[in-house]
């Protein structure tokens, strides 16, 4: 159990650490807004398919609370393993956006004014988050899931680029981009709306999937 809550500690830590520092080396190598975007998305989604590979047959790579309660749900973890990984991951979480802000010569945790508002960025993180948690439960109904590193990553980037809200996906990632001031951060006043988008946006995906993965009929 203590390398579990590990692994979800420092793959979310690592992640974070991946977007906030990846957001400020976008902005201060290029001024261009797509060439930001492409960096921060590059970096994101290949550490997050490296991390899925290494730490997946450890913890599951979870990263995401929704991941966590979707599998304590369907009975995949126990209770008690839930509330380690949630712990673990807003911990790792909160230590990784502060390391990334520390490399760049900022306060550890600061808050965020970059404000995400809107009806477009809340249908946006309905959209991207259904189709993540729709993924990582059609890989678990079909037994697939080594295919995880693969699929997921492909999914983050489609949506970097599809969807207008950057892809949080993610309540714990969303809460901690809104203690750095950069690129990648969100307004703490706008969290409540991404975070309710994400949560309906992981009951659709999962109905979604549900049906999807059905035997068909003889």
């Amino acid at each position: 159990m203590l390398r579990r809550a590990l692994s979800e500690f420092l793959g979310t830590a690592i992640l974070l650490a991946s977007i906030i520092g990846s957001g400020i080396m976008a902005t201060n190598v290029s001024r261009d807004l797509g060439m930001q975007l492409i960096i921060n998305m590059i970096s994101i989604v290949s550490l997050l398919g490296l991390l899925i590979f290494l730490l997946g047959p450890i913890s599951g790579a979870n990263f995401n609370p929704l991941v966590t309660l979707l599998d304590l749900y369907y009975r995949r973890i126990q209770l008690k393993l839930a509330f380690i990984y949630l712990a673990a991951q807003m911990l790792g979480a909160i230590a990784g956006t502060g390391i990334a802000n520390l490399m760049y010569k900022k306060p550890f945790l600061f808050a965020s004014t970059h404000q995400r508002t809107g009806s477009n960025l809340f249908l946006s993180e309905v959209i991207a988050t259904a189709g993540l948690i729709g993924i990582v439960q059609f890989l678990h109904l079909r037994s697939v899931t080594k295919f995880a590193p693969i699929l997921i990553p492909a999914w983050i980037t489609s949506a970097f680029f599809m969807t207008s809200s950057f892809v949080f996906a993610n309540p714990t990632v969303t809460f901690a981009r809104a203690w750095s001031n950069s690129f990648s951060g969100i307004a703490p006043s706008s969290v409540a709306m991404f975070v309710l988008a994400q949560c309906i946006g992981a009951v659709l995906g999962t109905i979604t999937a549900n049906q999807l993965a059905q035997s068909p009929k003889a």
